[in-house]
């Protein structure tokens, strides 16, 4: 897997409420969205591999569902994750 510990940590500091917190929605979008990027660079090269294109679109279902919570419990935190992280819906 390409994201190192330090890498996961730097990202639940600036998404999450803390490095330790790694439960917070934010900081697991922001982690699913790095592993998404990920594997999306990898299957413009590598067209014919099925099996990371299937783990791609759980990841995507995964985060869908993370933002939809995220969206139903609070709106702001919603509308500010999707501005940082450059999300589209």
């Amino acid at each position: 897997m390409h994201l190192t510990t330090e890498k996961k940590k730097e990202l639940f500091r600036k998404y999450g409420k803390s490095e330790a917190d790694t439960g917070s929605v934010e900081g697991q979008i922001a982690i699913f969205t790095e592993r998404i990027n990920h594997l999306t660079r990898h299957l413009l090269a590598n067209k014919k591999d099925y099996n990371t294109q299937r783990a791609l679109l759980k990841l995507v279902g995964k985060r869908r569902k993370l933002l939809d919570y995220l969206k139903q419990k609070d709106i702001e935190r919603y509308r500010e994750i999707i501005k940082s992280l450059k999300i589209r819906k």
